[in-house]
């Protein structure tokens, strides 16, 4: 892979059921198991469908007019499977969108419908790698001597 496709986190444990997530741009954000007000790594997953496909439509549409209300809802349930595997099923991104009156406003509203099939066919990474699913390799890092 090239490093203009490469993507990454690091994540550090922080105490049980606690971590801190960053980037390489040095932004960062608490992850946990549910215990708190952190994040856990379903509402993380659930976040980047939602968020992705939130920045693909919102840069279409503001083009055309800078909108009024922009809520994006994503919601799912939490399964065990007939493998005895947890998984999300059910995945639904709903967005709330109003726009001001005038040509702006319904040049947006016109655009709207068409940006979200837009990101949902061709633009959103997350929630495209999600449907065609991607195989995760877990592996554990080279030791040193002395670990």
């Amino acid at each position: 892979m090239s490093e203009d496709t490469f993507r990454s986190v690091e994540i550090e444990r922080i105490s049980v059921g606690k971590y801190v997530v960053r980037n390489v741009r040095g932004g960062s954000m608490s992850m946990g198991a549910g215990e708190d007000g952190s994040f856990t790594p379903v509402e993380l997953l659930l976040a980047a469908i939602g968020g992705c496909t939130a920045v693909d439509v919102d840069h279409i549409t503001s083009r055309r007019a800078e909108p009024a209300q922009f809520t994006v809802a994503v919601t799912g349930d939490k399964i065990r499977d007939e493998a005895g595997g947890n998984r999300m099923q059910n995945l639904k991104v709903e967005f709330t969108v109003t726009f001001p009156a005038g040509a702006d406003g319904d040049k947006a509203r016109e655009a709207l419908p068409r940006s979200m099939q837009q990101s949902h066919d061709r633009l959103c990474t997350v929630s495209r790698t999600v449907e065609h699913g991607a195989p995760v390799s877990i592996v554990e890092a080279a030791r040193s001597i002395g670990d």
